[in-house]
Protein backbone atom coordinates (compact mmCIF):
# COMPACT_ATOMS: atom_id res chain seq x y z
CA UNK A 1 0.00 0.00 0.00
CA UNK A 2 1.18 3.49 -0.78
CA UNK A 3 1.57 5.69 2.06
CA UNK A 4 3.75 9.58 1.63
CA UNK A 5 6.61 8.43 4.37
CA UNK A 6 9.62 7.85 4.78
CA UNK A 7 10.00 4.94 6.85
CA UNK A 8 7.31 3.41 9.41
CA UNK A 9 9.66 4.29 12.12
CA UNK A 10 9.54 7.83 12.12
CA UNK A 11 6.26 9.22 10.95
CA UNK A 12 5.40 10.61 14.24
CA UNK A 13 9.09 12.14 14.46
CA UNK A 14 8.35 13.43 10.38
CA UNK A 15 5.07 14.81 11.40
CA UNK A 16 6.40 17.07 14.42
CA UNK A 17 9.39 18.34 12.63
CA UNK A 18 6.68 18.90 9.75
CA UNK A 19 4.49 20.65 12.42
CA UNK A 20 7.72 22.93 14.03
CA UNK A 21 8.30 24.23 10.32
CA UNK A 22 4.99 24.92 9.58
CA UNK A 23 4.05 26.48 13.37
CA UNK A 24 6.50 28.59 14.79
CA UNK A 25 3.60 29.84 17.61
CA UNK A 26 4.38 26.70 18.77
CA UNK A 27 7.29 24.55 19.94
CA UNK A 28 7.74 21.34 18.62
CA UNK A 29 9.95 19.02 21.40
CA UNK A 30 10.31 16.13 18.60
CA UNK A 31 12.46 13.89 20.92
CA UNK A 32 10.48 14.33 23.89
CA UNK A 33 7.17 14.04 21.93
CA UNK A 34 5.61 17.06 23.37
CA UNK A 35 4.05 19.87 21.70
CA UNK A 36 3.57 23.49 23.64
CA UNK A 37 2.37 27.04 22.54
CA UNK A 38 5.39 29.42 22.51
CA UNK A 39 3.85 31.39 24.84
CA UNK A 40 3.43 28.95 27.84
CA UNK A 41 2.96 29.32 30.79
CA UNK A 42 0.20 32.08 30.20
CA UNK A 43 0.69 34.05 33.62
CA UNK A 44 -2.56 33.58 35.70
CA UNK A 45 -4.20 31.12 33.42
CA UNK A 46 -4.78 26.89 33.80
CA UNK A 47 -3.46 24.84 31.92
CA UNK A 48 -5.17 22.09 29.28
CA UNK A 49 -2.88 19.50 28.64
CA UNK A 50 -4.27 16.54 26.42
CA UNK A 51 -2.72 13.41 24.38
CA UNK A 52 -3.30 9.90 22.87
CA UNK A 53 -1.53 7.61 20.01
CA UNK A 54 -1.03 9.40 16.71
CA UNK A 55 -3.40 8.93 13.78
CA UNK A 56 -5.95 10.81 14.62
CA UNK A 57 -4.63 14.21 13.85
CA UNK A 58 -5.53 17.30 14.14
CA UNK A 59 -6.55 15.96 17.49
CA UNK A 60 -4.52 16.63 19.86
CA UNK A 61 -1.43 18.69 18.72
CA UNK A 62 -3.46 20.09 16.30
CA UNK A 63 -5.75 22.03 18.90
CA UNK A 64 -2.48 23.26 20.60
CA UNK A 65 -3.01 27.00 20.98
CA UNK A 66 -4.93 30.07 21.99
CA UNK A 67 -8.26 29.23 23.12
CA UNK A 68 -7.16 25.63 23.60
CA UNK A 69 -4.95 23.38 24.54
CA UNK A 70 -1.94 24.57 26.23
CA UNK A 71 -0.19 21.40 25.57
CA UNK A 72 -0.20 17.93 23.75
CA UNK A 73 1.48 14.79 24.32
CA UNK A 74 1.44 12.49 20.63
CA UNK A 75 2.30 8.76 21.39
CA UNK A 76 3.02 6.46 18.89
CA UNK A 77 0.60 5.23 16.04
CA UNK A 78 -2.81 4.24 18.30
CA UNK A 79 -0.74 4.06 21.03
CA UNK A 80 -0.88 5.67 24.46
CA UNK A 81 2.07 8.57 25.09
CA UNK A 82 4.21 7.74 28.18
CA UNK A 83 3.65 9.31 31.64
CA UNK A 84 6.75 10.87 30.93
CA UNK A 85 5.93 13.55 28.30
CA UNK A 86 2.62 14.56 29.68
CA UNK A 87 4.73 15.78 33.58
CA UNK A 88 7.03 17.68 30.88
CA UNK A 89 3.83 19.08 29.22
CA UNK A 90 2.41 19.81 32.84
CA UNK A 91 5.36 21.62 33.84
CA UNK A 92 5.79 23.67 30.63
CA UNK A 93 2.42 25.06 30.66
CA UNK A 94 1.82 25.50 34.98
CA UNK A 95 1.43 29.16 35.46
CA UNK A 96 0.57 27.94 39.54
CA UNK A 97 -2.81 27.95 38.78
CA UNK A 98 -3.05 24.05 37.95
CA UNK A 99 -3.45 21.94 34.86
CA UNK A 100 -5.96 19.97 34.02
CA UNK A 101 -5.71 16.75 31.95
CA UNK A 102 -8.12 15.86 29.61
CA UNK A 103 -8.34 11.96 28.83
CA UNK A 104 -10.40 10.19 26.57
CA UNK A 105 -11.44 6.82 27.57
CA UNK A 106 -8.68 4.22 26.66
CA UNK A 107 -6.81 1.78 28.91
CA UNK A 108 -3.57 3.15 28.14
CA UNK A 109 -4.25 6.69 28.15
CA UNK A 110 -5.99 6.14 31.74
CA UNK A 111 -3.41 4.55 32.90
CA UNK A 112 -0.65 6.82 32.22
CA UNK A 113 -2.18 10.08 32.67
CA UNK A 114 -3.29 8.95 36.23
CA UNK A 115 0.15 7.77 36.95
CA UNK A 116 1.74 11.19 35.31
CA UNK A 117 -0.94 13.10 37.47
CA UNK A 118 0.61 11.41 40.44
CA UNK A 119 4.00 12.66 39.78
CA UNK A 120 3.33 16.00 38.80
CA UNK A 121 1.98 16.73 42.17
CA UNK A 122 5.02 15.39 43.40
CA UNK A 123 6.66 17.82 41.69
CA UNK A 124 4.19 20.24 42.99
CA UNK A 125 2.08 21.01 40.28
CA UNK A 126 -1.65 20.91 40.87
CA UNK A 127 -3.82 18.80 38.65
CA UNK A 128 -7.42 18.07 37.85
CA UNK A 129 -8.48 15.00 35.18
CA UNK A 130 -11.44 15.00 33.00
CA UNK A 131 -12.52 11.57 31.29
CA UNK A 132 -14.07 11.96 28.06
CA UNK A 133 -16.58 8.97 27.39
CA UNK A 134 -19.32 9.99 24.78
CA UNK A 135 -19.51 6.88 22.18
CA UNK A 136 -22.76 5.26 22.37
CA UNK A 137 -21.88 2.77 19.90
CA UNK A 138 -20.22 0.16 23.03
CA UNK A 139 -20.03 -0.18 26.42
CA UNK A 140 -16.84 -2.36 26.19
CA UNK A 141 -14.32 -2.54 23.43
CA UNK A 142 -10.80 -3.50 22.35
CA UNK A 143 -9.26 -0.69 24.55
CA UNK A 144 -11.63 0.55 26.67
CA UNK A 145 -13.72 -0.25 29.76
CA UNK A 146 -17.16 1.61 29.60
CA UNK A 147 -17.50 4.14 26.85
CA UNK A 148 -14.83 5.26 24.46
CA UNK A 149 -13.77 9.00 23.90
CA UNK A 150 -14.07 10.51 20.54
CA UNK A 151 -15.80 13.26 19.02
CA UNK A 152 -16.72 14.83 21.97
CA UNK A 153 -13.32 15.46 22.78
CA UNK A 154 -13.22 18.49 20.44
CA UNK A 155 -15.99 20.09 22.28
CA UNK A 156 -14.25 19.47 25.77
CA UNK A 157 -10.78 21.01 24.68
CA UNK A 158 -12.52 24.30 22.85
CA UNK A 159 -14.79 25.35 25.95
CA UNK A 160 -12.59 24.34 28.83
CA UNK A 161 -10.00 26.18 26.77
CA UNK A 162 -12.73 29.32 26.73
CA UNK A 163 -12.68 28.80 30.10
CA UNK A 164 -9.39 28.79 30.86
CA UNK A 165 -8.74 31.82 28.25
CA UNK A 166 -10.53 33.85 30.13
CA UNK A 167 -9.14 33.25 33.80
CA UNK A 168 -11.44 30.39 35.00
CA UNK A 169 -10.10 28.31 38.11
CA UNK A 170 -9.17 24.84 37.77
CA UNK A 171 -12.34 23.74 39.82
CA UNK A 172 -14.74 25.73 37.66
CA UNK A 173 -12.45 24.84 34.31
CA UNK A 174 -12.64 21.09 35.07
CA UNK A 175 -16.39 21.50 35.74
CA UNK A 176 -17.05 22.80 32.76
CA UNK A 177 -14.88 20.11 31.20
CA UNK A 178 -17.24 17.29 32.74
CA UNK A 179 -19.97 19.02 32.06
CA UNK A 180 -19.36 19.22 28.09
CA UNK A 181 -19.00 15.19 28.15
CA UNK A 182 -21.94 14.35 30.33
CA UNK A 183 -24.18 16.48 27.85
CA UNK A 184 -22.15 15.20 24.50
CA UNK A 185 -22.79 11.63 22.74
CA UNK A 186 -20.85 10.10 19.63
CA UNK A 187 -21.45 7.26 16.87
CA UNK A 188 -19.43 6.92 14.23
CA UNK A 189 -19.38 4.45 10.95
CA UNK A 190 -16.74 3.27 8.56
CA UNK A 191 -17.02 2.29 5.04
CA UNK A 192 -13.46 0.99 4.66
CA UNK A 193 -10.84 -0.08 7.05
CA UNK A 194 -7.88 1.84 8.14
CA UNK A 195 -4.33 1.24 7.50
CA UNK A 196 -1.12 1.73 9.78
CA UNK A 197 2.65 2.75 8.32
CA UNK A 198 3.80 -0.05 10.81
CA UNK A 199 1.86 -2.70 9.01
CA UNK A 200 1.82 -1.18 5.64
CA UNK A 201 -2.31 -2.35 4.87
CA UNK A 202 -6.00 -3.04 6.50
CA UNK A 203 -6.18 -3.32 10.42
CA UNK A 204 -9.46 -5.43 9.89
CA UNK A 205 -11.46 -6.76 7.28
CA UNK A 206 -14.40 -4.92 5.94
CA UNK A 207 -15.73 -6.61 2.74
CA UNK A 208 -16.71 -5.04 -0.26
CA UNK A 209 -20.29 -3.48 -0.18
CA UNK A 210 -20.12 -3.32 3.89
CA UNK A 211 -20.07 -0.80 6.50
CA UNK A 212 -19.18 -1.05 10.23
CA UNK A 213 -21.95 0.67 12.34
CA UNK A 214 -20.71 1.96 15.33
CA UNK A 215 -17.01 1.78 14.98
CA UNK A 216 -13.99 2.98 16.68
CA UNK A 217 -11.46 5.48 16.47
CA UNK A 218 -9.00 3.09 16.29
CA UNK A 219 -11.34 0.37 14.43
CA UNK A 220 -12.21 -1.20 17.02
CA UNK A 221 -15.34 -3.56 16.04
CA UNK A 222 -19.05 -1.44 16.62
CA UNK A 223 -22.66 -2.75 16.75
CA UNK A 224 -22.79 -4.57 13.78
CA UNK A 225 -21.97 -4.67 10.22
CA UNK A 226 -24.68 -4.23 6.77
CA UNK A 227 -25.11 -3.83 3.67
CA UNK A 228 -23.46 -0.42 2.43
CA UNK A 229 -26.28 2.19 2.93
CA UNK A 230 -27.42 5.76 1.83
CA UNK A 231 -26.28 9.11 3.35
CA UNK A 232 -29.86 9.51 4.25
CA UNK A 233 -30.10 5.62 5.80
CA UNK A 234 -26.66 6.50 7.61
CA UNK A 235 -28.05 9.81 9.09
CA UNK A 236 -31.19 8.03 10.07
CA UNK A 237 -29.31 5.37 11.89
CA UNK A 238 -26.78 7.51 13.63
CA UNK A 239 -28.95 10.24 14.77
CA UNK A 240 -31.76 7.82 16.53
CA UNK A 241 -29.14 6.37 18.50
CA UNK A 242 -27.37 8.98 19.20
CA UNK A 243 -30.71 11.22 20.55
CA UNK A 244 -32.03 8.08 22.34
CA UNK A 245 -29.10 8.28 24.42
CA UNK A 246 -29.10 11.97 24.83
CA UNK A 247 -32.50 12.91 24.82
CA UNK A 248 -31.32 16.67 24.35
CA UNK A 249 -33.63 18.84 26.22
CA UNK A 250 -32.15 22.20 24.35
CA UNK A 251 -30.02 23.17 21.37
CA UNK A 252 -26.69 20.96 20.31
CA UNK A 253 -23.44 21.92 19.25
CA UNK A 254 -23.26 19.40 15.93
CA UNK A 255 -19.93 18.03 15.22
CA UNK A 256 -19.92 15.86 11.41
CA UNK A 257 -16.57 14.69 11.81
CA UNK A 258 -14.87 12.62 8.83
CA UNK A 259 -12.67 9.74 9.88
CA UNK A 260 -10.06 10.83 6.98
CA UNK A 261 -10.80 9.86 3.78
CA UNK A 262 -13.90 11.14 3.24
CA UNK A 263 -13.90 14.15 0.86
CA UNK A 264 -15.67 17.84 2.27
CA UNK A 265 -18.24 16.92 -0.58
CA UNK A 266 -19.27 13.78 0.88
CA UNK A 267 -19.35 15.37 4.52
CA UNK A 268 -21.29 18.35 4.02
CA UNK A 269 -23.73 16.17 1.71
CA UNK A 270 -23.66 13.70 5.02
CA UNK A 271 -24.37 17.08 7.40
CA UNK A 272 -27.90 18.14 4.92
CA UNK A 273 -28.88 14.79 6.06
CA UNK A 274 -28.05 14.75 9.27
CA UNK A 275 -29.83 17.91 10.06
CA UNK A 276 -32.98 16.96 8.07
CA UNK A 277 -33.04 13.69 10.75
CA UNK A 278 -32.88 16.09 13.87
CA UNK A 279 -35.27 18.66 12.44
CA UNK A 280 -37.71 15.54 12.14
CA UNK A 281 -36.81 14.66 15.72
CA UNK A 282 -37.11 18.35 16.98
CA UNK A 283 -33.61 18.55 17.94
CA UNK A 284 -32.85 22.49 17.54
CA UNK A 285 -28.39 23.07 15.87
CA UNK A 286 -26.90 26.13 17.28
CA UNK A 287 -23.95 25.36 15.55
CA UNK A 288 -22.59 22.97 13.03
CA UNK A 289 -19.11 22.10 12.37
CA UNK A 290 -17.94 19.78 9.50
CA UNK A 291 -14.46 18.17 8.79
CA UNK A 292 -11.92 16.05 9.65
CA UNK A 293 -11.04 16.66 13.12
CA UNK A 294 -10.88 13.15 15.09
CA UNK A 295 -9.96 11.13 12.76
CA UNK A 296 -8.52 7.34 12.00
CA UNK A 297 -5.69 7.39 9.96
CA UNK A 298 -7.02 6.94 6.01
CA UNK A 299 -10.63 5.51 7.30
CA UNK A 300 -13.53 6.52 4.62
CA UNK A 301 -16.12 7.17 7.15
CA UNK A 302 -17.76 9.69 9.15
CA UNK A 303 -18.96 10.24 12.91
CA UNK A 304 -21.58 12.61 14.09
CA UNK A 305 -21.63 14.18 17.76
CA UNK A 306 -23.94 16.30 19.74
CA UNK A 307 -23.38 18.09 22.74
CA UNK A 308 -26.27 20.25 24.70
CA UNK A 309 -25.65 23.77 25.14
CA UNK A 310 -27.15 26.43 27.19
CA UNK A 311 -25.85 30.34 26.76
CA UNK A 312 -22.72 29.81 28.82
CA UNK A 313 -21.47 27.01 27.05
CA UNK A 314 -22.37 28.17 23.62
CA UNK A 315 -20.72 31.82 24.40
CA UNK A 316 -18.01 29.84 24.97
CA UNK A 317 -17.93 27.68 21.97
CA UNK A 318 -17.68 31.02 19.96
CA UNK A 319 -14.91 32.58 21.93
CA UNK A 320 -11.83 33.27 20.10
CA UNK A 321 -9.83 30.10 19.02
CA UNK A 322 -6.39 29.55 17.36
CA UNK A 323 -4.71 26.59 16.65
CA UNK A 324 -3.20 24.93 13.56
CA UNK A 325 -6.40 22.96 13.27
CA UNK A 326 -9.16 25.26 14.36
CA UNK A 327 -9.24 28.60 14.13
CA UNK A 328 -12.18 31.74 14.63
CA UNK A 329 -12.78 34.99 16.02
CA UNK A 330 -8.80 34.88 16.58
Amino acid sequence: MKMLINVPETVVADALRGMAACHPELIVDVENRVIVRRDAPVEGKVGLVSGGGSGHEPLHGGFVGSGMLDAACPGEVFTSPVPDQMVRAAAAVDSGQGVLFIIKNYTGDVLNFDMAAELAEDEGIQVAKVLVNDDVAVTDSLYTAGRRGTGATLFVEKIAGAAAAEGAPLERVESIARRVNELSRSFGVALSPCSTPSKGGPTFELPAGELELGVGIHGEPGRERRAMMTSREIADYAVQVVVEDLRPESPVLLLVNGMGATPQLELYGFAAEVHRALGERQVAVARTLVGNYVTSLDMAGASITLCQVDEDLLRLWDAPVRTAGLRWGA
